[in-house]
C-alpha cells in the first residue's frame, strides 16, 4: 500500500489556490516552530457573506501543501458559517486519508482557515464565539511528540 493517496499526491504536486492575495478581507497564519509547518491562509468575502475567494501558502512538507490545497477547495464559495464548521477529520478524508504521523497538518489546514476568518471578523468588527474561533498553536504536534521521529 502507498504511503499518500492519489488525492494528496495530485494536491502536492498540483497545489490549488496557491499564492499571496494582496487585497485579503482576512488573513491567518498558523503554524509551530516544533514541527517548522507554516500555513498562511487569505480569503477574499463577497457581500453574501461567501467566500469568494481563498489562497494559501504553505512551507512544509507534501502533507501539509496537499491539506492547505484541499481546504482552500473546500471552503471557496461557501458562507462563512459552513467555513466554519470545517474539520481536520473533513480534510483528511477528502484527500483519501493521511499518514498518522502526519495528521497535524490537517490541523494546520483547520486552524489556517478558522484564523483567516477570525482576522475577518476582527477587521470588521463582527461578534463571534471565542471558543469556536479560539487561537492556538497545531494541537496535533503535541501528541506523542509527533515530530521527534519525523522532521
Amino acid at each position: 500500500m502507498a504511503l499518500y493517496s492519489d488525492k494528496v499526491m495530485d494536491h502536492f504536486q498540483h497545489p490549488r489556490n496557491v499564492g499571496k492575495m494582496e487585497d485579503a478581507d482576512g488573513i491567518g497564519e498558523v503554524g509551530n516552530a516544533k514541527c517548522g509547518d507554516i500555513m498562511r491562509m487569505y480569503i477574499k468575502v463577497d457581500e453574501e457573506k461567501r467566500i469568494s475567494d481563498v489562497s494559501f501558502i504553505t512551507f512544509g512538507c507534501g502533507s501539509a501543501i496537499a491539506s492547505s490545497s484541499m481546504a482552500t477547495e473546500m471552503i471557496k464559495g461557501k458562507p462563512i458559517d459552513e467555513v466554519l464548521t470545517l474539520t481536520n477529520k473533513a480534510v483528511t478524508e477528502a484527500l483519501d486519508g493521511l499518514p498518522a504521523h502526519k495528521l497535524h497538518c490537517s490541523v494546520l489546514a483547520e486552524e489556517a482557515v478558522k484564523a483567516a476568518v477570525k482576522d475577518y471578523y476582527d477587521k470588521n468588527g463582527i461578534a463571534y464565539d471565542p471558543e469556536t474561533l479560539k487561537e492556538g498553536e497545531c494541537a496535533a504536534c503535541h501528541l506523542n511528540d509527533v515530530h521527534a521521529d519525523n522532521p
